[in-house]
């Protein structure tokens, strides 16, 4: 497997496309160091203080292999408000959090958060108390080429922002049990000693164990106050043993120039270095209709709606807003034109329909809220108005027999007759109808609420 993949590097480096997303990974696979270990059972713990309760799917601690397989402890990916262990593909997390209490703590509270992994187990504390447990398949194992990330969820997909402060962050190579995690304390030694520790009262961005010799901080992640400070929105920190890897497929990858040019810059310069690293992608399509620059997660196209002789076209972006909406329009499908971002501020999946008044309507997830709806204002589609009725997501209490099934994303809304549908995205996908777009959504039923042959709705 690995002369295949040593081959394979090969050949894209005589074609002269280096690789620069599998470039730096490989190099980190096969590193060797010595006094390593490969690491499989393990603890992760961190002190940390998240800035708001609504942010989605950010880690505070992720330890990642250099092959896009991480564990992280990352806060309300699938669950608003609660911890998760996060994982590639969800293959070590646990998705039925229903159960799991939300995070209540203010951003002035340090909670301490320890996800131990043992056997088949992993078991998450919050302050020392077991906050969930369960079983896995099988436990990943951390090779000599793995790096720690703070911030950003998962640097393989650069995808999930940590808003907030840590105080504190370690890496265990053993699974610590519960009178060991109790006994932790922020800023102070431990028996057994951590792999690696990240104790920020020092005023310095390092691991002071030197498992992960090098450290870099991205976009506005600064050390203050004796913690480690993160804006929710492109910044982060990773350490590593090699060269350090970067947000988008290498090093100088995008986010680090962008990280490193983009504030108090010189614009020329910034766009001349941008087009230079678009340029140099041997990935960035050229015939069709591609973000025209940083980095747009989850990199699917929404809203798309053919109007008034234009074909139009929204994407999701992040900037210090959040998640939102670009705009682009054409009329051939070939030659695009940019429009003003007129939807912002928490904007993610969704789809774009006309309603009964003829105008065309955004379905759409508004996130740390729900599944939601803005109407255009203008025909150049560049003015919307979002619903002041905002969530449509029908409302649930526990017990309720369709509590959770409204709280998902990749909605998709239309007319039909004089009623409106919509059909919310999720692990068991529900439609709801409402006889108005700001009306009361009531359940009709799951999209899929008998059994088929081949797909599963467990």
């Amino acid at each position: 497997m690995r002369g295949s993949r040593s081959c394979l590097i090969s050949l894209l480096t005589v074609l002269g496309i280096a690789p620069l997303v599998i470039g730096w990974r490989a190099q980190a696979k096969e590193e060797t160091v010595d006094g390593f270990k490969s690491i499989r059972e393990k603890t992760l713990v961190v002190w940390a203080s998240p800035a708001d309760l609504t942010q989605r799917g950010g880690s505070a601690l992720t330890l990642e292999d250099g092959e896009d397989r991480f564990d992280a402890i990352v806060f309300g990916e699938l669950a608003a408000g609660k911890w998760m262990a996060g994982s590639d593909f969800f293959k070590r997390t646990h998705k039925d959090q229903n159960g799991w209490p939300a995070e209540t703590a203010d951003s002035k509270t340090v909670v301490q958060m320890a996800i131990v992994y043992k056997g088949n187990e992993v078991t998450i504390y919050r302050d020392g108390k077991v906050y969930a447990a369960y079983r896995v398949d099988q436990l990943q194992e951390f090779g000599a080429g793995s790096f720690a990330v703070m911030g950003v969820r998962h640097i393989g997909a650069g995808a999930g922002w940590f808003a907030g402060t840590i105080q504190d962050a370690r890496i265990y190579n053993i699974p610590l049990n519960a009178e060991q995690i109790a006994a932790l304390k922020p800023n102070q030694p431990s028996d057994p000693k951590p792999l690696a520790w990240w104790d920020f009262a020092s005023g310095k961005a390092e691991d002071v164990m030197g498992t992960f010799p090098k450290t870099k901080l991205f976009g506005k992640a600064k050390v203050a106050d004796g913690k480690l400070h993160l804006d929710g929105a492109g910044s982060y920190l990773v350490s590593g043993r090699g060269e350090l890897p970067t947000w988008q497929g290498g090093p100088g990858g995008r986010l680090e120039a962008r990280a490193t040019g983009s504030v108090g810059g010189d614009p020329i310069a910034d766009t001349r270095a941008l087009r230079a690293i678009l340029l140099a992608d041997p990935y960035r399509p050229q015939y069709h209709f591609v973000i025209p620059e940083d980095y747009a997660m989850p990199f699917d196209p929404n809203g798309a709606i053919y109007w008034k002789g234009r074909h139009h076209l929204f994407y999701i972006f992040q900037d210090r807003r959040g998640h939102n909406w670009g705009h682009v329009s054409s009329t051939d499908l070939f030659h695009w034109r940019h429009h003003p971002t007129g939807l912002v501020s928490g904007m993610f999946s969704g789809n774009c329909f006309i309603n009964k008044d003829g105008r065309p309507t955004m379905c759409y997830h508004q996130v740390g809220q729900g599944n939601a709806m803005a109407v255009a204002l203008d025909d150049e589609l560049n003015e919307w108005k979002k619903l002041d009725s905002n969530p449509i997501t029908p409302k649930t209490t526990p017990g309720d027999p369709h509590h959770g099934k409204y709280q998902s994303w990749d909605p998709y809304g239309w007319l039909e007759g004089d009623t409106y549908y919509a059909i919310f995205g999720g692990k068991r996908p529900a439609i709801a109808k409402a006889d108005s777009l700001g009306g009361e959504w009531k359940y009709v039923g799951d999209l899929m609420a008998n059994s088929v042959e081949g797909v599963s709705i467990n």
